[in-house]
């Protein structure tokens, strides 16, 4: 049973990791130098990092029940426990904090674009901190990667 649990904590890794370079990093530049409307490129890649969001709550919650199962009240020192709860917080505030906030602007505005109105500073902002953020989970995810336990 622990080589099935210590090979879905790496699973778990590899899905979040992989998935947020591969959605941040490669997929959302694609989109936005192929899509010829920034909306609709906009759009896809706010369903893709909400999909990549929920991803890496389940692979969280996993991977924090993981460390404390195998470790006990010890996990709460180990680096990766750390690193996974600081993923998740990210997350958490970027899915259900910020990007509310954001939806809740191109609302206002809708059928127009937010970024041709007189909010586009507002979600300007917003979205350089959610960038941010997405960043720091990134280079936390590469230290999780870098502290995993090897095949």
């Amino acid at each position: 049973m622990r080589k099935f649990t210590d090979g879905l904590a790496q699973l778990a890794v590899t899905a979040w990791v992989g998935g947020l370079w591969g959605i941040g990093y490669l997929s959302v530049p694609v989109l936005f130098q192929s899509l010829p409307d920034r909306m609709l490129a906009g759009a896809l890649a706010g369903k893709m990092f909400a999909l990549i969001a929920y991803v890496g709550l389940a692979s969280a919650c996993y991977l924090l029940i993981y460390h404390l199962s195998t470790s006990g009240r010890a996990a709460l020192r180990l680096p990766q426990f750390r690193i996974v709860a600081a993923m998740l917080l990210l997350t958490l505030i970027g899915q259900f904090v910020l990007q509310p906030i954001m939806a809740d602007l191109k609302a206002q505005v809708f059928p127009g674009d937010v970024m041709h109105s007189a909010l586009a500073d507002r979600f300007k902002a917003l979205h350089g901190i959610a960038s941010i953020s997405y960043l720091a989970q990134s280079l936390l995810g590469l230290a999780l990667v870098l502290k995993a336990k090897h095949c």
